[in-house]
């Protein structure tokens, strides 16, 4: 986005950004996501001016989707190369670099998508909305519904199917599993 709103074409002026990992979904599976609230503008790049963006939306979402995917893509490839990159259980076979290279290459024949919602209506909605990120875990006490014959079960939403309320029982095993996967390594920092 930095990148994006410096160029003169798009904006031609620095942002900024505050970002929040979110890696969660309501079933509690890994769905690894960036929040990022940014101004509506940036300061002109001589610091003397705001310039508001000349798109109805702030930046072109179709180019954010691009020059995401081959920034991203770009940093696989070195964690790779640099054999920081571990591929073990379901991936294992990314260890070998002819799998590797083709499963590169058929993500960037894809089309990603960088989704973008307009502006909010002012600072309370904003800090609504981040509210609902910052300090939060995966699932909140109010969710929990039953630890019965090792399994929980909790309440969830299904988006898949338009946001469906439901229940979702899992073996206190698996529940645990999904659960320690939104726990950040020691040193990882969710908000920038």
């Amino acid at each position: 986005m930095l990148e994006i709103a410096a160029d003169p074409k798009h904006l031609g002026a620095k942002i900024g950004v505050i970002s929040i990992l979110h890696t969660w979904v309501q079933n509690l599976l890994l769905h690894p996501h960036i929040h990022c609230v940014i101004p509506a503008g940036g300061i002109s790049l001589d610091h003397r001016r705001w310039i508001r963006p000349r798109y109805p939306f702030f930046l072109p979402v179709k180019i954010l989707s691009r020059v995401f995917r081959g920034k991203f893509l770009a940093g696989l490839k070195r964690l790779y190369r640099s054999k920081k990159l571990h591929c073990a259980g379901p991936a294992a076979a990314l260890a070998d670099s002819t799998q590797f290279t083709q499963l590169i290459r058929r993500l960037h024949r894809h089309d990603w998508v960088a989704y973008a919602k307009p502006v909010f209506g002012g600072p309370l909605q904003v800090l609504r909305h981040l509210g609902r990120y910052t300090h939060r875990v995966a699932i909140s006490n109010h969710r929990l519904l039953a630890f019965e014959q090792e399994r929980v079960t909790f309440h969830w939403k299904n988006y898949a199917q338009g946001g469906k309320p439901g229940q979702m029982t899992l073996a206190a095993t698996e529940f645990l599993r999904r659960f320690f996967l939104h726990v950040l390594p020691k040193g990882f920092v969710r908000i920038r």
